[in-house]
């Protein structure tokens, strides 16, 4: 059985280690992913942001890496792929103003397909509507929006995520070993053949 395919959505200035870990950890795990961003094509880059947290009231951000695409979002049908990955960072803020990237995403809910979301990732599913009465974690900055959407906001320690079903999400980049942990769970559940009791 081929592997999952998983399609991530970014844009610039996503998080820096939100978008780089899972893409890399997910194609070393020996999914297929396909990086894309509305306005884009394969082979362009988006600009990442490095997130940190120094003990001030909020996260630190700094320029990171250019992260490189390797399909385009005009040319991709959602339909073609087993799961979903929204990292976190600016890039949710106005990809959130995309109907295209709405109507995607909604078909990955839509169909019962697995979804990551982490940090600010919560608000491109805000925005399309697909929280309601759903347990989702985010930057805690985010809780307003995830409630205004419907959803039940975790209230988790930074390095831990939350699965609902098909969604996984979590704060923050530090929940990157758990988020992806749950993740591949989900992922591998749903790629099981059904079998029938005897």
């Amino acid at each position: 059985m081929p592997a999952p395919k998983i399609l991530m959505i970014t844009g610039d200035f996503t998080e820096d280690y939100e978008t780089m870990v899972p893409f890399q950890t997910l194609l070393a795990c020996g999914y297929t992913v396909d990086a894309v961003c509305p306005g884009k094509k394969a082979g362009e880059s988006v600009a990442t942001a490095i997130h940190d947290f120094e003990g001030d009231q909020t996260y630190s951000e700094k320029r990171g890496h250019n992260f490189a695409l390797n399909a385009t979002f005009e040319s991709v049908r959602a339909e073609d792929y087993d799961a979903l990955v929204i990292p976190g960072g600016r890039a949710p803020e106005y990809l959130r103003l995309n109907a295209d990237v709405i109507k995607s995403i909604r078909h990955f809910f839509d169909a019962g397909k697995p979804v990551a979301a982490i940090c600010h990732g919560a608000q491109l599913l805000a925005a399309a509507g697909v929280l309601k009465g759903r347990t989702c974690s985010a930057y805690p900055a985010c809780r307003p929006e995830v409630e205004l959407a419907g959803g039940i906001y975790a209230d988790i320690a930074i390095t831990d995520a939350v699965s609902d079903g098909n969604l996984v999400t979590a704060p923050a980049w530090p929940a990157n070993p758990s988020w992806l942990r749950q993740f591949m769970a989900v992922l591998d559940a749903a790629s099981m053949p059904e079998t029938n009791a005897a």
